[in-house]
């Protein structure tokens, strides 16, 4: 069936007349009897008695009746798939590093979802070496995380740095000293994150730069996690900037001097899969900019 031929039946019926429904949808009268005819022949039935004034016939008036919300659903149908070509309506499987998961997507997600709540979002937190895995598993669209390793098959494109703070207990021995360079951390005990952790990787590749790793550690598994075992005087940890806004009560914070400890974070995906479409490019594009922002800004 021609869904023109329907909709300008259903137009008839509504405007009562051949030709206000032509003067609507803008066509020729001609245009309007000859779909008419065609829909009628296709049926097999009349809709239709013409005259002074339209009437439906039997058969035209269940047609009519039972086709509006055919009609309606052919028409939400044809908005969703007009919307999923956009990028307006879909799903997107993203994978997110800590602390950026914590503390920077919930508001931007927020502020994408209510411009675009047709964008269904799920989001898997983990560390880099996990999400490139389900990556190259086609398991996630795409991930904000920091560099993969070489040789991985997949895009990275850096978007900000992640800058990092020295946190210590307000009593502890460092605190009160102006400047603390690697050597100094030496001698106490460093709190440090999991071994596939690039933060550690990348702390621990400073302080061999410096005289070798600490000789005190303890692993606390969560990056997120590492403020409060500061704080209940566990150690201290080099830890990212944005999660001490404010700074937990009884810690301070200190610059580390002498090194080159912040990290690039940006979207990963596969080179294939680059550049991204639809709703992935969506949200990619929105957290791109945001991301970039506030980079700038801080």
């Amino acid at each position: 069936m021609d869904l023109k031929a329907y909709k300008t039946f259903q137009k008839i019926v509504s405007t009562g007349s051949f030709n206000r429904a032509a003067e609507e949808l803008n066509y020729a009268q001609s245009t309007v009897t000859m779909q008419i005819q065609k829909l009628e022949a296709e049926l097999g039935v009349q809709l239709l008695e013409r005259g002074k004034q339209i009437v439906l016939t039997e058969a035209g008036r269940l047609f009519h009746e039972q086709g509006r919300q055919i009609l309606k659903d052919i028409e939400r149908l044809e908005s969703d798939l007009a919307e999923l070509h956009t990028g307006d309506a879909g799903s997107v499987r993203i994978g997110v590093t800590d602390p950026t998961a914590t503390y920077r997507l919930p508001g931007l997600l927020k502020t994408f979802l209510n411009r675009y709540p047709r964008v269904e979002v799920e989001v898997e937190i983990a560390g880099t070496q996990v999400l490139s895995e389900r990556l190259l598993r086609g398991e996630l669209d795409w991930a904000l995380c920091s560099a993969p390793e070489l040789g991985t098959g997949l895009y990275f494109e850096p978007l900000f740095t992640e800058r990092f703070l020295l946190l210590l207990q307000e009593g502890h021995p460092l605190a009160a000293s102006p400047r603390i360079t690697p050597e100094d951390l030496r001698e106490h005990r460093i709190l440090i994150t999991a071994t596939h952790c690039p933060y550690r990787k990348k702390l621990e590749s400073v302080l061999q730069e410096f005289g070798g790793s600490p000789l005190h550690t303890m692993v606390i598994g969560s990056m997120v996690a590492l403020k409060d075992y500061v704080a209940a005087g566990l150690g201290i940890a080099l830890v990212p900037a944005v999660m001490l806004n404010p700074v937990p009560p009884g810690t301070v914070s200190r610059q580390l001097a002498g090194t080159g400890i912040d990290m690039s974070c940006g979207i990963l995906c596969k080179t294939a899969e680059y550049p991204l479409i639809r709703s992935s490019a969506k949200l990619y594009h929105f957290l791109r900019q945001e991301l970039m922002e506030q980079s700038a800004s801080s």
